[in-house]
């Protein structure tokens, strides 16, 4: 986790039991707010994560000055369109640009309720992580990986007293 808000956590693969999960720290940038005015890009120190047990989803956390981590939640599908297409409606839209000395770059614009923020990250680091994600659950592949959801004995035990009773 960043220390201070300032350090970023790098590539990490961690296996919980039916769960993988693939981290990257990430420096992002806040480029403009509706909750405040900015005259200069704020780094905003961010992590990315994967999970197979939600193999459709990243999460990206972004650790601001204040405690807990700003986090949300969007479709895999739309931060990989992203990086190569204006992609996204609604709260979400991630796009790519070449800015800053032709780098190439991803930018997302978040909206929530109380506002509108947008942030800009270098696209190679995001790329490299979404790449070992497609490595671990390639894309139409998240349905395999999802885990049935077994019918607990209790209901089972109601459904067979109920159909046994018609």
């Amino acid at each position: 986790m960043p220390d201070n808000g300032r350090s970023v956590r790098h590539d990490v693969e961690d296996h919980r039991e039916d769960d993988r999960v693939v981290e990257r720290g990430l420096e992002c940038e806040l480029v403009r707010t509706t909750r405040a005015v900015i005259r200069f890009p704020v780094a905003v120190p961010s992590l990315l994560c994967y999970r197979t047990s939600d193999p459709y989803a990243v999460r990206v956390a972004f650790h601001i000055d204040s405690p807990p981590p700003v986090e949300w939640t969007f479709a895999r599908g739309l931060l990989i369109d992203g990086l190569y297409r204006p992609s996204g409606t609604g709260d979400v839209t991630i796009w790519p640009a070449r800015l800053r000395g032709n780098r190439p770059e991803v930018w997302m614009a978040l909206t929530a309720p109380d506002g509108r923020d947008v942030v800009r990250a270098p696209a190679a680091p995001v790329s490299a992580w979404l790449e070992r994600t497609l490595r671990i659950v390639p894309c139409g592949d998240e349905r395999l990986t999802v885990p049935a959801s077994p019918v607990p004995c209790d209901a089972r035990k109601a459904r067979d007293r109920t159909v046994g009773s018609a």
